[in-house]
């Protein structure tokens, strides 16, 4: 059986003339079931304080980041952080962790921003280094680019198996390690240049997701926590949205931007264009093909798809 259907807002800050605190009880009411805040230096307020803040204004909103870059907090501080949500929230976070891409975040900051090959093995390490602390009264850890020893797992919680991870990518390592490992698997294409270009969205085209799939499921192969394929719960982040009635328009809008014909731009699975019905028979076919059953609107288009989510969310 497919995963049911669950919606994520993907916010920056409030909405206009409304509190932090305001807009996500608004979109608690749309019927989304995650806020997602991103986590690059020159988009959006705090991630951390983010999401804290919208989980104390919300009843049964989950949140999380989408996702943490793991090159910029050690991992023995961030568990901190993040137990404490999940354990002040009653078990609403989902821990987003990623490699790290966007190249003005580091050339901005001034932070090193190595070869992918090393930023992937750094993430990988900080993942199991957050789930020891996790689920461990005391963690000890000696890697190439993380060492703790004896260090408590402090705050525990509020699940005792610790919250579910959310790790999302585009290459191969990644997506294998992640099929090994999360819970949530963001299936998206990969940035080699540092920035979203032509080449990162022909890597969004049908026929690349089919080969990322297919990496997910060997590292699904791997696991030895008893996990299947069946189990993995898989996310979609939206880059082009529009409810409209004039869909062959947006695909002419698609294939440029893509830079694929109108039709594949209707295909990939990081556009979503149309009617209500139209989008909703898209992500009904996306799951069937793929297992997207988690998809992630922006926040500035929130309110238009709301009877998408009116439609599909838990079914």
């Amino acid at each position: 059986m497919p995963h049911p259907f669950r919606f994520a807002v993907q916010l920056h800050g409030p909405a206009e003339g409304r509190t932090w605190a305001d807009t996500c009880r608004e979109m608690e009411d749309l019927g989304y079931s995650t806020i997602f805040v991103p986590d690059h230096f020159d988009e959006g307020i705090g991630p951390i304080t983010a999401m804290a803040t919208a989980a104390a204004a919300t009843t049964t909103m989950i949140v999380g980041a989408l996702v943490l870059d793991t090159d910029f907090r050690h991992p023995a501080v961030i568990a901190r952080e993040l137990a404490t949500i999940d354990m002040l929230s009653e078990g609403r976070l989902i821990v987003g962790l990623g490699a790290g891409w966007k190249r003005t975040d580091y050339d901005h900051s001034g932070i090193p921003m190595d070869r992918p090959g090393v930023r992937v093995s750094r993430m990988i390490e900080h993942a199991r280094v957050l789930r020891a602390l996790f689920t461990e009264e005391s963690a000890t850890f000696h890697g190439e680019h993380f060492t703790v020893t004896d260090l408590p797992g402090m705050p525990r919680p509020h699940r005792p198996e610790g919250p579910p991870f959310l790790i999302g990518g585009g290459g191969p390592r990644l997506l294998r390690f992640a099929g090994s490992f999360a819970d949530i698997v963001g299936v998206n294409p990969s940035i080699h240049s540092g920035a979203v270009d032509t080449d990162a969205a022909r890597d969004a085209m049908p026929d690349r997701i089919d080969a990322k799939f297919d990496w997910v499921a060997e590292g699904v192969a791997g696991r030895t926590d008893g996990r299947h394929y069946a189990d993995i719960e898989f996310n979609s982040w939206l880059a082009a949205v529009a409810i409209t009635d004039d869909r062959a328009g947006m695909a002419d809008v698609l294939a440029a931007l893509f830079d694929v014909t109108p039709e594949e731009g209707l295909e990939t699975p990081m556009a979503l264009v149309g009617n209500v019905e139209q989008c909703c028979e898209s992500l009904v076919h996306r799951r069937d093909r793929w297992g997207y059953s988690f998809p992630v609107i922006p926040g500035e288009h929130a309110r238009d798809f709301a009877p998408v989510v009116a439609a599909l969310a838990g079914t």
